[in-house]
């Protein structure tokens, strides 16, 4: 069955890079904390469950965890975070959608779009690009010689999964976001473990863009992920084969 495979390899080396920066646990901490607003108790709070299945794939400690879901529900002190998402082109016509988790909305705003301008893009109103993405839930999973790709395939499918896409080194599963977290604990219950589990926008379509633009694309997102605020971004972007992200 097809898969998402380019936009799969960008967010894998960006998640990589995140890892890389130490910033993935505060970011999936941010995630958490707002999920808690709405609920401490995963058994009642749907998407509390989904990100804390994020941050054990991603190997947070449950100390850790557990803090940000008292901070989240108020039992303990903590900080004010408000959810924007801002939307614009990069050079070439390529969308990007910036997800951000913030407790100073200026500050955000300035910072992504200088991002935006400094490498030649544009940030643009709300809705400019976001009709070209498909929020999906993804889960994927590390290919072993335990795992039979056929099982894990109806496994997936029974459970209610969108596709199943098999990659190099990973499967990777795509549902609609109602049915993330049916199929993730389908899979749980039957020993599966994810390198990634998460509720993502995935493009339509993508822009091709040549090397010289590429390398401009490339400058904005790696600005626009350094920043302390931003918690995703996604883009169209399809770059030339071998170009080094």
């Amino acid at each position: 069955m097809s898969g998402h495979s380019k936009w799969h390899n960008i967010q894998a080396k960006k998640g990589k890079a995140d890892a890389k920066r130490g910033k993935i646990f505060t970011k999936i901490g941010k995630e958490l904390i707002m999920a808690a607003r709405n609920g401490s108790s995963p058994d009642t709070n749907a998407k509390l469950r989904d990100v804390i299945a994020k941050a054990k794939a991603n190997n947070m400690p449950q100390d850790t965890i557990t803090r940000a879901i008292k901070k989240g529900a108020g039992e303990l002190a903590g900080v004010n975070y408000e959810e924007i998402v801002y939307e614009g082109y990069a050079p070439g016509g390529v969308a990007v959608i910036v997800n951000v988790v913030t407790d100073n909305k200026n500050r955000s705003a300035g910072n992504v779009r200088h991002a935006y301008t400094k490498y030649g893009g544009n940030m643009g109103s709300s809705g400019c690009v976001s009709f070209m993405f498909q929020k999906k839930g993804e889960l994927v999973i590390e290919k072993t010689d335990e795992l039979d790709e056929d099982e894990v395939m109806m496994m997936a499918l029974d459970a209610g999964a969108e596709d199943f896409a098999s990659e190099d080194e990973v499967f990777v599963v795509t549902t609609t976001p109602e049915d993330f977290g049916t199929v993730r604990e389908a899979l749980e219950s039957n020993g599966i473990e994810f390198l990634e589990a998460d509720i993502k926008l995935i493009p339509d379509m993508y822009t091709a863009v040549d090397e010289e633009t590429a390398v401009k694309i490339q400058k904005m997102l790696d600005a626009l992920e350094e920043d302390d605020d931003v918690q995703d971004v996604y883009h169209n972007a399809e770059f030339p084969e071998g170009f080094e992200e």
